[in-house]
């Protein structure tokens, strides 16, 4: 089995990519962490691992504060002694534009992607570190990497998820440890009613429904997040994967552009001369 003897903790895994991701570690031999908010859920997971003769606890906790996130990992530590993976999956969307987005909506999802990724993760690097290995996978979204209409809470969240697997990277990298993000196209109960919108525009527009949105299942996104945490897979870090169905892709890192138009001054530029000596280059380039 790929992962006997690993210890796996997944966030947000009641449901969709979070359980299709859990189901496949338990598969192949890792001991599990089930996690959501619905006591329910979380311990028809367990149960269904259990039945199929793996292992697997359950912990019902928010990961939105920093005592939730830690409790999380505590549990799992407890239990099996050890954790050798972390997949940050867990989340909520309060989709609005910026001008209706209320402290409360903003707050909601920036906590439960953003800092519950961080709360787990500072729980669970004392001991990777001591151990000098381990894997982490951040589940991220191209709306963090190219915006999206309404959903300015979520974008944010997901570009702080992108930035905060690039640093980690940096810092874990000498201790053996990968950290990598996955940017998911699945149907899953979240993405739903936003897959039904689409259809329903291009419909009413007359226009063919996009590419982008016939979208794989959650077990394809669980196969990737499987492989970028077997041990072989170490040396992958630092890397924002996309995965569609069996389209898998990893997106570049984002460059510093040098204006093709070099001018120097030596006591420096007026707003006027900037905009139409140097900042229209990065326009047309």
């Amino acid at each position: 089995m790929l992962l006997e003897g690993q210890v796996a903790v997944i966030t947000g895994s009641s449901r969709g990519i979070g359980r299709a991701t859990a189901m496949r570690m338990a598969q192949e031999g890792a001991r599990v962490v089930i996690n959501g908010v619905q006591e329910g859920g979380v311990w028809d997971v367990v149960q269904l691992i259990r039945d199929q003769g793996g292992t697997a606890i359950g912990v019902v906790e928010s990961v939105a504060s920093m005592v939730g996130g830690e409790r999380i990992i505590s549990e799992g530590l407890r239990e099996f002694g050890k954790i050798d993976i972390l997949v940050n999956n867990a989340g909520v969307v309060h989709d609005k534009m910026a001008h209706k987005m209320s402290e409360t909506e903003w707050d909601l999802v920036l906590n439960s992607h953003l800092k519950g990724a961080f709360a787990c993760i500072r729980s669970v690097l004392s001991g990777m570190r001591e151990r000098r290995e381990g894997s982490i996978v951040n589940m991220v979204s191209v709306a963090g990497l190219t915006g999206m209409i309404g959903q300015l809470n979520y974008s944010a969240a997901k570009a702080g998820m992108i930035g905060m697997t690039r640093t980690l990277s940096l810092e874990l990298e000498s201790y053996g440890i990968n950290v990598n993000a996955v940017a998911p196209a699945a149907l899953t109960d979240m993405t739903r009613p936003y897959i039904e919108r689409a259809k329903q525009t291009s419909e009413m527009n007359g226009e063919s429904f996009p590419e982008y949105w016939k979208v794989g299942s959650p077990e394809d996104v669980a196969e990737l997040t499987l492989s970028l945490c077997l041990p072989r897979s170490r040396r992958v870090t630092g890397q924002i994967f996309s995965v569609n169905g069996g389209k898998i892709g990893v997106w570049s890192p984002p460059e510093h552009r040098i204006a093709t138009v070099q001018l120097n001054r030596e006591h420096g530029w007026e707003a006027a001369e900037l905009f139409e000596q140097v900042l229209t280059a990065y326009v047309k380039t």
